[in-house]
């Protein structure tokens, strides 16, 4: 039996395949929804990812999973080091910065955050942090915010 010969183009893809390795930035690292200063949700990276390293942000977005309900994002010169201390509160509008008009959030629904980031420099941090959270109902009428687990952990719209 004769053996095969590999088509250059072949090759040339089984030899990047072995060459990748995962990184941090190939992986999604974990945002933090938590209740804002001034009610509804705020939104950050977690704790243990800013132990990690604090990564520059670039946008922020939230759907309900088939719709886009807000975006915010910084000019592609612009931007910030992203802390688990600071938070973006949902809807928050800088004149300056590029966002949509916030859609009004409903309780007992799930809800999905993206945040994108730049890697600080030299540090191999992930390009997105992600969240599921929802506003469930208090019992003096106001909404509480609540981030969801991967426990399969729901929402109450009360």
């Amino acid at each position: 039996m004769k053996p095969r010969m590999l088509i250059p183009g072949t090759l040339l893809a089984l030899t990047a395949l072995v060459a990748l390795k995962p990184s941090a930035a190939t992986r999604a690292g974990e945002a933090a929804v938590r209740e804002g200063p001034r009610g509804g949700p705020c939104f950050t990276i977690g704790a243990r990812e800013e132990r990690l390293g604090r990564p520059d942000f670039r946008a922020i977005a939230v759907s309900d999973g088939a719709r886009l309900l807000w975006k915010m994002a910084m000019p592609a010169e612009r931007s910030f080091p992203l802390s688990a201390a600071m938070c973006v509160p949902y809807g928050g509008r800088v004149a300056s910065l590029p966002h949509t008009q916030a859609a009004e959030l409903e309780a007992g629904k799930v809800y999905y955050l993206h945040i994108d980031a730049r890697p600080a420099r030299g540090k191999a941090l992930p390009l997105a942090y992600v969240a599921r959270f929802c506003l469930n109902r208090r019992a003096d009428g106001g909404m509480a915010v609540q981030q969801m687990d991967n426990r399969g952990m729901r929402c109450n719209a009360l």
